[in-house]
């Protein structure tokens, strides 16, 4: 469906990929005589990272459903696919190109979720002599005002004094000015692992089939991005609001009962090519990422699900937390302290980000099944991505921006507001703690413990040094080495740091030695650059 129109209008309401929300702020007092919309794909959107070619897809079927939503609906919309001819790539290009025939009084957009897109659109503005008037983004429930009013009365940032916050203003899992069974969270309850037995038969997400505007997508991405990452081959999103719902009805059914007591749990499909890959997380981060599915929504279903005695409460509480803790905690946090946020770096790592980072090809299974997941999918649950990927490039020292490009390119509900600091802050400590009150640091015994990785890999998660110790281990002890007198200050990391202290000085050294070694295995040669 072509959607191009040439008339002038009164504004023109940019709307972005990743803003494809009806209600947005963006629309009100929009007269469909007067007004338009503009919406392009552009190139720079997927190559200023390498994108995984399912977060292409995602983000160009959804974007076209919503045009065609539009259209439907009777505005008028100056749209730019990537196959159109010329596509000059950027959004400010693309921006400036489509002014110079339309003609606005007026720019008009919701706040964006990436500081480079809203300074480039300011730029382009000004370039413009046009006006831009940036709306506040209706979709989250804590503005970014609301946020640095919060932060402005604190020392030191904490998710869960926030979420706290967030639970009373907004009345969610509440007895008057109590919380529901008398504690704020439940992860006691929470946290286990499968076990022996493995998680059994987990309900899949129900799949979307690609409908012809998806289907044409899913072959443009291809051809276009041919050397990107990923497999479009399960492909099976949600694109639309529609689906939206209906992918939350499914996991509210069927898998949040369990959500909660196997949220951390980690699984090899052993037989089948990663069987089961959703285990029972939800799969609704990239709709609401996207802004196809409203978050009140969502916390409103789950606390139903325990009020209706549908889901206990362990896990209907931690499943919001992710919702109205840490994703408008990390909102807030990006906001707060960006542009210079991107460029911390603490632990003052320069390590080169694995080249099997890219490729899955890994003798460590853990990493093997995590990045051959995220390949396939592009999509690994929370913990896969903290303590596995996000876990050994931290041990390694790899320069956190490094691995948040590559967390940026490969998943398909990443969204730099929400990815920036679950990576550079929690995942790698790359913010001192301004996030995370503690690096989050394991061995290889944490991933034993919580999945059935370990079962057959050649490494051993209980030795830290000799042919077989798992590079894990040696770089979790060397890690404490490294930084030992930094993580002094930390309370969290006190007995982390009692347990080094019983290492005698050949010990040290030879964890030290080993270290060395893994890391010159993981660097780049001049055939894998």
């Amino acid at each position: 469906m072509k959607s191009y129109s040439f008339s002038r209008s009164r504004h023109l309401v940019l709307v972005l990929g990743d803003q494809l929300d009806a209600k947005s702020a963006a629309f009100d007092g929009f007269d469909l005589k007067l007004d338009a919309v503009w919406m392009a794909e552009v190139a720079e959107e997927s190559t200023h990272v390498m994108s995984h070619q399912a977060r292409i897809a995602m983000f160009l079927a959804a974007m076209r459903h919503f045009r065609d939503g539009l259209l439907a609906r009777g505005f008028t919309v100056h749209y730019r696919a990537l196959d159109d001819a010329p596509n000059v790539s950027s959004l400010a290009e693309e921006l400036l190109a489509t002014v110079s025939r339309v003609t606005p009084k007026k720019l008009i957009v919701v706040q964006p979720g990436e500081w480079r897109v809203e300074q480039s659109l300011q730029t382009a503005a000004g370039q413009l002599g046009l006006e831009l008037e940036i709306r506040p983004d209706r979709h989250f429930l804590a503005s970014r005002e609301e946020f640095a009013s919060h932060a402005k009365e604190r020392k030191q940032l904490r998710m869960e004094f926030f979420y706290r916050e967030m639970r009373r203003k907004h009345d969610v899992l509440m007895d008057g000015d109590q919380p529901v069974g008398g504690a704020w969270n439940f992860d006691a309850d929470n946290r286990e692992s499968f076990g022996k037995s493995g998680p059994g038969d987990v309900p899949y997400p129900i799949r979307f089939r690609p409908d012809a505007v998806t289907a044409e997508v899913l072959e443009l991405v291809p051809k276009r991005f041919a050397k990107h990452p990923g497999s479009l081959a399960h492909f099976d999103w949600p694109v639309t609001p529609e689906q939206g719902q209906v992918a939350l009805r499914d996991f509210i059914k069927h898998r949040l009962p369990d959500f909660g007591k196997y949220e951390d749990a980690m699984w090899s499909s052993g037989g089948g090519l990663f069987a089961q890959p959703y285990l029972f997380h939800s799969r609704l981060s990239a709709a609401m990422n996207l802004k196809l599915l409203d978050p009140r929504e969502v916390i409103a279903a789950a606390e139903a699900a325990y009020r209706k005695g549908l889901a206990p409460l362990a896990s209907v509480e931690g499943f919001i937390r992710q919702i109205l803790g840490w994703r408008e905690f990390v909102r807030g946090i990006y906001w707060q302290f960006m542009p210079g946020y991107r460029e911390l770096n603490a632990l003052n790592a320069h390590e080169p980000l694995p080249v099997f980072y890219w490729t899955g090809k890994t003798e460590m299974s853990c990493l093997r099944e995590a990045i051959g997941q995220t390949l396939e999918f592009g999509y690994a649950h929370h913990i896969q991505r903290l303590m596995v990927t996000g876990l050994f490039s931290l041990l390694l020292g790899v320069k956190p921006q490094a691995v948040h490009e590559w967390y940026l390119a490969m998943y398909v509900d990443a969204v730099e507001w929400v990815e920036l600091p679950n990576t550079l802050g929690m995942s790698q400590h790359g913010d001192g703690g301004l996030m995370a009150s503690k690096p989050y640091v394991a061995s290889g015994k944490y991933i034993e413990r919580m999945s059935n990785y370990c079962l057959g890999c050649r490494f051993d998660p209980a030795k830290s040094t000799g042919d077989d110790a798992c590079p894990f281990t040696t770089l979790y002890w060397d890690f404490l080495l490294r930084h030992e007198k930094f993580l002094s200050k930390n309370q969290r990391m006190t007995m982390q740091l009692k347990n080094l202290a019983r290492l005698d000085a050949p010990k040290r050294q030879g964890i030290q030695q080993q270290a060395t070694q893994v890391r010159a295995g993981c660097r780049p040669t001049r055939a894998t650059v």
